[in-house]
């Protein structure tokens, strides 16, 4: 039975991490990981940009080098001059990029991804960004299977990719939670972040794991994994699936979802693999089903 041509896809990281941790990760990604396209770049707070700089260089050197395509990613929330500046200058290079916010489209005439952090929620809005020069959409995390289907139905030849692994983003604030959390004003954050790599679990007065933190950015507390079908994804119109990094063995999870779809593995055993390597919250997938984002659906072929 032929397999539908599904790609694999690792977003841009999320989390505040250490040079040496980034350096670290994309190397193994790099030599070792099943993934096509390798998004970079720092999406979520602009102070955090620079100290990461030269690690991400040196990680898209690597990545290049070992034939996946790099593609940078800009910030969804710029909160600066500077961050208004470094979107523009993304937007100036004629190499494909992904646009997290509107902003980015500002004098760009060549091809780009939207990002999942763009508000694109139906057909009107995804022809929109066509016409301005989108090739690829990573769907909103909100949107279910049938939503995203709807979009690729209207629009042919748009490629897309739907949030397949990880802590789901929620959204952006102008404030900062994890300075708040920890006593500190956002100018002055010392970048606190980087104690939770994973994000930091927020509880609710019962004690259930409701939601997660990193820095001005809002997550779920579980863990998004699309263990929808092949079949079932190609119908609908999905190109790619996108793994956003965590500090589990990503290598793994990405094996993990290469044999699921190349049918080696069902769902079933997509989530079992992936739940063995330890994930930071239980196992969600209710937005791609039309239900709570936090509820964990059966499997569907």
């Amino acid at each position: 039975m032929t397999r539908p041509a599904i790609g694999l896809t690792l977003g841009p990281l999320l989390f505040h991490w250490s040079a040496y941790r980034i350096v670290d990760v994309y190397a193994r990604i790099a030599d070792e990981a099943p993934v096509d396209r390798v998004y970079l770049g720092e999406v979520v707070c602009g102070k955090r940009a620079p100290l990461a700089a030269h690690a991400l260089a040196e990680a898209a050197e690597r990545l290049e080098a070992a034939g996946k395509e790099v593609v940078w990613s800009g910030l969804a929330l710029p909160a600066s001059v500077r961050d208004r500046r470094a979107i523009a200058a993304l937007a100036g290079t004629p190499e494909l990029v992904e646009v997290n916010d509107i902003s980015g489209l500002s004098g760009r005439g060549d091809p780009f991804v939207a990002g999942p952090l763009l508000n694109v929620y139906n057909e009107a809005a995804a022809r929109e960004l066509i016409g301005r020069g989108c090739v690829r959409l990573c769907a909103n995390v909100e949107l279910s299977l049938e939503a995203v289907g709807a979009i690729a139905r209207a629009c042919p030849g748009l490629e897309v990719e739907i949030f397949a692994f990880g802590r789901v983003p929620l959204a952006l604030s102008g404030r900062c939670y994890h300075a708040r959390h920890h006593g500190l004003h956002k100018d002055a954050c010392q970048f606190v972040c980087g104690w939770d790599p994973d994000g930091l679990r927020l509880s609710t007065l019962e004690g259930r794991g409701f939601l997660a933190i990193n820095g001005v950015q809002t997550l779920s507390d579980g863990v998004q994994i699309a263990d929808i079908g092949p079949e079932t994804l190609a119908k609908a119109g999905v190109t790619a699936l996108r793994l956003s990094p965590h500090t589990t063995d990503m290598v793994a999870v990405a094996a993990a979802f290469r044999a699921f779809l190349d049918g080696d593995v069902d769902g079933a055993g997509l989530q079992g693999r992936v739940t063995a390597l330890g994930l930071p919250g239980p196992v969600v997938n209710g937005y791609l089903h039309g239900v709570a984002g936090m509820a964990a659906v059966e499997a569907r072929p």
